[in-house]
């Protein structure tokens, strides 16, 4: 499972700053964002230490963000920073029992996604809380409806996002084959230091094309 994130993540990301036209890169890519959601929601959920789970997202975000804008967007925040906002906002809401705190958490992170911006904004938030929340044939419909929303907002962007309800296919109605698939494992290391090192790569290699 990492190593499928990892790899469709690369692809889309080469589509980005080397071929533009090649479409087809970043269809796979859409795969790796909703994977990355769910292997969030499992490290939230049984990680020992939900204060240094938080910890090691916001030095790797911050590791990456200077790779990200020089690779990707000069103007926005890296999807580590996605995934933090999201585990913050899932530790805040395991905190409260109140109804209106819960949304009041949402909307307000929400809200700073969108603003600043994050990499896949509200939308990334919502999507991991439904893998958090949700599961089976509801998750799906949750999915499709973000991405329909989704589709809505960004046009022709939002009509390839329409490809990353594929990982959730898989979740729901092969659960056999992606618990085979999550016993493949890579090292900590190297899951870890992914995002950042592929950015500086890429980056690196596009000013030297210039």
């Amino acid at each position: 499972m990492q190593l499928i994130a990892m790899l469709t993540m690369l692809m889309d990301h080469i589509g980005i700053v080397f071929f533009e036209d090649r479409l087809w890169l970043r269809m796979v890519g859409r795969a790796a964002f909703p994977i990355y959601a769910y292997a969030l929601v499992q490290g939230h959920r049984y990680t020992k230490s939900p204060s240094r789970y938080l910890v090691r997202l916001f030095v790797l975000a911050l590791l990456s963000q200077v790779p990200y804008q020089l690779a990707l967007n000069p103007g926005g925040m890296n999807v580590v920073a996605t995934l933090f906002m999201a585990a913050a906002v899932m530790q805040a809401l395991d905190r409260t029992s109140r109804v209106w705190a819960k949304v009041g958490i949402v909307l307000g992170a929400g809200a700073v996604m969108q603003l600043f911006p994050f990499d896949y904004g509200c939308y990334g938030l919502l999507l991991v809380l439904s893998f958090r929340y949700f599961a089976s044939e509801r998750l799906l419909f949750i999915h499709l409806l973000l991405n329909l929303v989704y589709m809505l907002v960004y046009g022709l962007g939002g009509m390839l996002q329409m490809l990353s309800i594929v990982p959730t296919l898989v979740l729901v109605y092969g659960p056999a084959a992606w618990k085979r698939l999550e016993e493949f494992r890579v090292r900590k290391w190297v899951w870890r230091s992914f995002y950042p090192l592929h950015l500086l790569t890429l980056a690196a290699l596009e000013g030297a094309a210039w």
